[in-house]
């Protein structure tokens, strides 16, 4: 039987290749704590006026009837 290839173990990763999910994890959170801690929150709402209460609108049609009788 004839040897075709040498068959050799892959170069181990380089620190970079075998880390840098953990140096972006990192990083991403830092860059959130910052931005989640030292940000201005939303603005204050200005306050509103109060809105009148539901009121049952005008019939449109002229000679609608109401759905209740009078008492």
């Amino acid at each position: 039987m004839a040897v075709i290839g040498v068959l050799t173990e892959p170069t181990p990763p380089t620190w970079w290749k075998a880390n840098r999910h953990k140096v972006y994890g990192t990083g991403g959170l830092l860059i959130g704590y910052l931005i989640g801690t030292h940000l201005q929150g939303a603005p204050d709402q200005q306050p509103q006026h109060p809105r009148p209460s539901h009121t049952t609108p005008a019939p449109t049609a002229p000679g609608a009837h109401r759905t209740h009788t009078p008492a």
